[in-house]
């Protein structure tokens, strides 16, 4: 018998973005569109696109930044989890190329799909794991290849996406040590399972936008404050907010709703785009990187995505 830990904490941080940027004035060149539509619409002024990366070089590179700063070494590492919808192999997956390249020794290596809310889905499953005492120490990331499946003559979902990874490193608390990862908040909406799609009829990325718009502008905030219930903090004392990077307009509507009046609001989808599963982890990276929160402040993680999924959780700031 295994035996598990009273929670998991966060130790470590990292991201990767390309190094192409695709601005609105390049896109004005390739479609229909120009700078001022763009950004009254969604908020985006340039996004990176991967020419030679894929899904798991940008995977590798983000985990190895977060290791870096987590103090660990690959071999304390027991299991790895990737979220992603864009890998273009089916089989190995994505984690299990990741923990060879980072030389990890026989973890549970898996993906997890849920698109753009995928990384909180994987950030609970390895807190489960550890948890439960069928792991120990986890390397957590999520990451995006969007531009594959990017139709570049349709302005409406062209000027969106942008490539790039995040990802944790989560480790068990020591005993008398309060959780660093708070409870999930999870679920689907499977009536709108098809407002996100890509398929093998139609490969590129398509979305009923007006419809996701609507959903998340009406239901994300009272999920949002659920989650931090859930974690027992109040969102007065929520030191920063970081959203699915999918639009401004419903960044900025969810948080006014949501009423964390003294959190920092994260708001990269200005210069990276929607990177899907990618979005919430390199937002936090980058936040944490710059400074903007303080050690141990709670951070709000909430993300929504094709299926209609959605899911977050409370953690403290390593």
């Amino acid at each position: 018998m295994t035996t598990g830990v009273n929670g998991t904490k966060v130790i470590g941080f990292g991201h990767y973005q390309p190094s192409k940027v695709l601005t609105n004035e390049d896109l004005a060149k390739m479609v229909d569109t120009n700078d001022e539509w763009i950004v009254s619409r969604v908020g985006i002024k340039e996004r990176r696109i991967a020419e030679h990366e894929s899904v798991a070089d940008m995977a590798t590179a983000a985990a190895e930044m977060a290791l870096s700063k987590s103090g660990l070494t690959a071999e304390d590492i027991d299991i790895v989890v990737v979220a992603t919808c864009s890998a273009i192999d089916r089989v190995p997956n994505v984690a299990s190329t990741v923990a060879a390249r980072l030389g990890v020794a026989s973890p549970a290596a898996m993906d997890v799909n849920t698109a753009c809310s995928g990384f909180s889905h994987a950030v609970a499953v390895a807190d489960h794991a550890i948890r439960a005492g069928s792991a120990t120490k986890a390397v957590v990331v999520g990451v995006e290849k969007l531009s594959d499946f990017t139709d570049w003559t349709d302005r409406s979902t062209a000027v969106l996406f942008g490539d790039g990874a995040g990802a944790v490193v989560l480790t068990g608390v020591e005993d008398g040590e309060e959780p660093g990862v708070g409870p999930v908040v999870w679920g689907s909406v499977p009536e709108m399972s098809t407002a996100v799609r890509i398929t093998a009829e139609d490969p590129h990325i398509k979305q009923d936008g007006q419809s996701v718009f609507r959903w998340a502008t009406t239901t994300l905030a009272p999920l949002a404050r659920k989650t931090a219930e859930a974690a027992d903090v109040k969102i007065e004392d929520v030191g920063a907010v970081v959203f699915h990077q999918a639009n401004l307009r419903i960044i900025e509507g969810i948080a006014k709703r949501l009423g964390a009046d003294n959190a920092v609001i994260a708001k990269d989808i200005v210069g990276s785009g929607n990177t899907s599963a990618a979005s919430v982890p390199l937002a936090l990276s980058k936040m944490i990187e710059a400074g903007e929160v303080p050690s141990g402040a709670p951070i709000l993680l909430f993300a929504f995505g094709g299926g209609l999924t959605y899911a977050g959780q409370i953690i403290r700031c390593p």
